[in-house]
């Protein structure tokens, strides 16, 4: 079964955002969390995940840029400064539309850069398009 990682620290996004991917891919797990820090300690099997087994990688990580305690820009280089991680697809999803955001996001590996739309109809939509794309139209790295 495939897995999503959503790293957002909106409680309010991260709920619709599960409602989102549940209603694009109804088989699909979905795991969250809500700052950069655990996002590292999930992917890495570190402190309160460290009885996950490594080999559990998500297939896609839909990272926030405004996180508490560290950023999600500094999730994204630390995820490809680690061998384990550096190919994992990660689609940064933030309100910004600020060109510095998703250039300094592009200089440091994402795959994506996408926008928070404003209706929970446009997030499906737009939940369901990346989804299929990373989840069912790409061929994932190898391991």
């Amino acid at each position: 079964m495939s897995s999503v990682l959503v790293v957002e620290d909106d409680p309010d996004h991260r709920a619709l955002l599960h409602v989102a991917l549940g209603k694009s891919s109804p088989r699909l797990r979905v795991e969250s969390v809500q700052d950069g820090v655990e996002a590292l300690d999930y992917l890495w099997c570190r402190g309160s995940y460290a009885d996950r087994g490594p080999d559990l990688l998500p297939r896609l990580v839909l990272l926030d840029i405004n996180l508490p305690r560290l950023s999600g820009l500094e999730v994204l280089r630390q995820l490809r400064g680690e061998p384990r991680t550096r190919r994992l697809p990660v689609v940064l999803l933030s309100s910004s539309r600020e060109p510095s955001d998703r250039a300094a996001g592009y200089d440091l590996g994402a795959n994506s850069y996408v926008c928070k739309p404003s209706s929970f109809r446009d997030l499906v939509a737009l939940v369901r398009q990346v989804s299929d794309y990373w989840l069912i139209i790409n061929e994932p790295p190898p391991a």
